[in-house]
């Protein structure tokens, strides 16, 4: 049955309204399979209209002061309810910036003559395009830097879960931001994406997704007007485990990362290299551990894996498992799950060069494989493309730095895993995974443009 109670209009320059030629997309829900809710999809038309409304907007936005600026998942991509921690996330990331809108200038009297300024500034409007497995916390983590800088914003949602994002523009509305600054559109990406990406008003561009969006994204910004762009696309990040780890702790922080979302989380570490000596009893623990996931209707809180997105992702992951069948051993059940469910899957002694080692799956999959000496597991880590996450598990402080340093890699967890990070610390990846980094120190830098002013002084 189609929900009538959720907004499914855009949210341009203030107000929901139906897309510009009253096309939309069904919406069904991961978790009963039936139509859930048809969606308006935007236009470029549509996102012509968001982007002259944020730059509209912006004059006003920019020149108030930071302290003035700063006054539904389970059905639409199976979240289970049992492992939401977004929304306290979420608030978290807008409590932040509205204290901390305060970004710092320099000035100096380097050159004889001169008093020098820095000054920051916002860029303008920016666009911010979000994946489906967090909307939440990627609408806040994107949108309060980029509003608390002086900005103004026009977001795109993924199709696959439109439905949070306009529910907070709601709550933005009805708490009062001024029409135009903050934009909501949903489509998809051949459509709204594009046009974002192609526009010449658009100044910055923040896209957090896959690394094949992320090329054709940046070829639009560089084809248009080279608008800055933080992009974070992913991850098929490993974890290295050391003989003389906990080999509990080490079992409990990666099954619970690649299990996290039924392993649609960028963070995951699906590859996962085990010194040979602690092989066999490893993999016991951890397929004890990941095969007990209670899988189930993700509105309820005692289930713990929910289904796959949509039907293309969960035909994805399955087309992955079967070419894990031809390359390594599983050790793992055929998969029998209903529905668009996948089954908790673990591959040993796969080759390096096997799709299922070198391509991101984004599903409950993963390969567990031996190594012996710290060279070689070093070597295994780093022969991938991505570089957004790694891990380390050993007591060895001096191995657990000198492994850290040599992987590459945008963070590194020693004894901890995905999606583990400090929100003061730089986010974001290596090689493939990306460029230019998120997190409460440095995401208002890469929303503002820095300028230089150089002051002529009689007599200096």
């Amino acid at each position: 049955m189609v929900s009538a109670s959720v907004e499914t209009r855009l949210f341009i320059n203030g107000e929901f309204r139906p897309s510009s030629n009253n096309e939309t997309f069904d919406l069904f829900s991961a978790r009963s399979g039936s139509l859930f809710a048809q969606v308006h999809e935007a236009s470029k038309e549509d996102v012509d209209d968001a982007v002259a409304a944020a730059k509209a907007a912006f004059p006003a936005w920019a020149q108030l002061s930071p302290r003035a600026r700063a006054r539904l998942e389970a059905e639409s991509m199976g979240r289970p309810v049992s492992t939401y921690f977004d929304a306290t996330m979420g608030s978290d990331y807008f409590r932040y910036f509205s204290e901390a809108a305060y970004p710092q200038g320099s000035s100096s009297l380097n050159t004889p003559g001169f008093v020098n300024v820095t000054v920051k500034q916002p860029v303008g409007v920016v666009a911010a395009i979000i994946p489906w497995n967090a909307p939440l916390v990627f609408f806040c983590k994107k949108l309060a830097p980029a509003l608390a800088a002086g900005n103004t914003v026009v977001l795109k949602s993924s199709e696959k879960a439109p439905l949070t994002s306009l529910y907070v523009a709601n709550l933005a509305k009805e708490a009062g931001f001024p029409p135009g600054v903050l934009n909501v559109l949903s489509g998809h990406g051949p459509i709204s994406g594009a046009a974002l990406a192609s526009h010449m008003d658009v100044r910055a561009l923040t896209f957090t997704g896959s690394v094949r969006t992320g090329k054709l994204l940046r070829k639009m910004a560089a084809d248009s007007n080279m608008k800055n762009l933080i992009l974070e696309l992913g991850g098929k990040s490993p974890a290295i485990v050391f003989d003389d780890c906990n080999i509990d702790a080490a079992v409990q922080h990666t099954q619970f990362s690649i299990q996290l979302l039924s392993g649609q989380n960028c963070m995951a570490n699906s590859r996962i290299y085990v010194q040979s000596s602690i092989m066999e009893s490893f993999v016991e623990k951890f397929k004890a551990a990941f095969t007990s996931a209670r899988l189930g209707d993700p509105a309820d809180p005692n289930v713990n894996h929910g289904p796959q997105a949509d039907k293309i992702q969960h035909a994805t992951v399955l087309q992955y498992i079967n070419l894990g069948k031809e390359t390594g051993k599983l050790v793992t059940e055929e998969q029998s799950a209903p529905g668009l469910f996948i089954n908790p899957t673990i591959f040993r002694d796969v080759p390096e060069d096997a799709k299922i080692m070198k391509e991101e799956i984004f599903g409950p999959v993963v390969v567990i494989n031996s190594f012996d000496t710290e060279e070689e597991a070093i070597k295994k880590a780093n022969d991938s493309e991505y570089g957004l996450y790694a891990s380390v598990f050993t007591k060895d402080l001096d191995r657990a730095m000198r492994v850290a340093t040599r992987l590459e890699s945008g963070t590194v967890g020693v004894n901890c895993s995905g999606p583990t990070k400090g929100d003061d610390m730089a986010f974001g990846g290596q090689k493939g995974s990306g460029l230019q980094r998120e997190s409460y120190l440095h995401s208002m830098e890469t929303f503002m443009e820095t300028k230089s002013v150089m002051i002529k002084v009689d007599g200096l």
